[in-house]
């Protein structure tokens, strides 16, 4: 099946909003092997629109169903669905449902004159009730086409995606693609890829993509099979080669994040942390606090970026830092160490360094990171770390490199 995806809406092509729908969209058609073959974005205006409808729809076209993005509301420039209709030589009516639930999430209050558009939808569609909004999603089927029609806010356009429309799109292809991704730190993508040559130039079914991320690389293997089973039975062996050659760079599959990694982690080997930040400035731990139930191992997270903060809240050492300066091995190990024995956790792990683009010297560059980590009964150890990029990649890609040190470490306790 080829899917195109259009995005409608002027605040769009304004760059007033960031066409994130668009890739989450792709991202989820993928793993059900839906190629999506373009994308466009059109304003709000009923001729350019129907122009990019009579375009996708053409006899000599590609696709197989458009996915529209937005223009499903209450108000007059959300045309969607009429031309939708028009074009499909389609009426209009109101989706008794969704009307429903429109008037129960007012509660006996006033409602807008309005809001009844927002459950107008064309006749003889199918409906994908809307459980995070007002504007059901629609599909129209004619001549072996479709369209689906979805909301724009993408806290109710992700649910429905997931939830209604990739299953839908189950229905309608024989057999399944699935994928399964691995995560992987430490290997640049040109090296990973030179690693995995072979694997890449003889590849028929599984597929096997790699993805450069900011700091890391995915590689997706891809099935085409009857069932999920039959999927998992031809990639296994390809991802087994795969660990096989890069091992312990390899951190994550699928969802897993290097944050839920490392908490997953500490968990098994019932640790608790505390984090000592100077160049990132809180960053690690919001990485960590954005996984939910970490509250049962992040006991404290310390945003130390002075040296009088480092010696107040830390008890680094006065003279630690006149010989060896606040970016260097000594006072990372002695932050680690600080932020261990003053929250009482188990570890301690610390960053420090020079983000740039000001602050750096020939002999201390900008990019320049220092990591510590502390591990009760264990000696300190502390990592050299250069990161490129500008100022914010520098501190995303030093706060990737602290968590996966924290990682490996971890891995390795397990394994010893």
């Amino acid at each position: 099946m080829v899917a195109e995806i259009l995005s409608v809406g002027t605040e769009l092509l304004l760059g007033s909003i960031i066409n994130t729908n668009a890739a989450f969209a792709s991202l989820e058609l993928a793993k059900i092997g839906v190629s999506v073959y373009s994308q466009s974005t059109v304003g709000d205006n009923r001729g350019r629109l129907t122009s990019a409808l009579e375009r996708a729809f053409d006899k000599n076209g590609n696709a197989d169903v458009v996915i529209t993005i937005g223009g499903l509301g209450p108000t007059l420039d959300d045309i969607t669905k009429e031309v939708a209709a028009e074009f499909f030589g389609r009426g209009m009516k109101i989706h008794e449902e969704s009307m429903q639930r429109i008037r129960d999430r007012f509660n006996g209050r006033p409602m807008p004159v309005n809001v009844e558009r927002n459950a107008l939808v064309p006749e003889d569609a199918t409906i994908f009730l809307n459980d995070n909004g007002a504007a059901p999603g629609i599909c129209i089927e004619k001549n072996g086409k479709m369209i689906i029609m979805l909301p724009g806010p993408p806290h109710e356009f992700e649910p429905m995606i997931k939830n209604q429309i990739i299953p839908f799109l189950r229905t309608k292809t024989d057999g399944i693609f699935f994928s399964r991704t691995l995560r992987i730190l430490g290997v640049a993508e040109s090296k990973a890829e030179f690693m995995l040559k072979d694997l890449i130039e003889a590849q028929t079914n599984p597929t096997i993509a790699p993805y450069a991320k900011v700091g890391e690389v995915h590689i997706r293997l891809t099935a085409s099979a009857e069932n999920e089973t039959a999927a998992n039975t031809l990639i296994n062996p390809i991802a087994e080669e795969i660990y096989r050659r890069l091992g312990p760079s390899i951190y994550g599959e699928d969802e897993t994040d290097l944050p839920e990694a490392v908490i997953n982690l500490l968990k098994a080997n019932n640790h608790t942390l505390a984090v000592a930040e100077s160049c990132t400035g809180g960053l690690i731990a919001s990485e960590l606090v954005s996984v939910a139930g970490c509250s049962a191992v992040l006991r404290e997270g310390f945003v130390t970026y002075s040296n009088e903060a480092k010696i107040n809240r830390l008890g680094v050492s006065g003279e630690i830092l006149k010989n060896h300066g606040a970016v260097s091995a000594e006072t990372a190990a002695a932050m680690a160490e600080g932020a261990a024995k003053v929250s009482g956790a188990s570890i301690g792990l610390s960053i420090t360094g020079i983000a740039g683009p000001d602050g750096g010297t020939p002999e201390k560059p900008a990019g320049l990171v220092f990591i510590g980590i502390k591990i009760n009964g264990q000696p300190t150890e502390t990592a050299k770390f250069n990161a490129l990029g500008n100022r914010n990649e520098i501190r995303a890609r030093s706060a990737k490199q602290a968590l996966d040190m924290l990682r490996l470490k971890l891995e390795n306790n397990m394994q010893a």
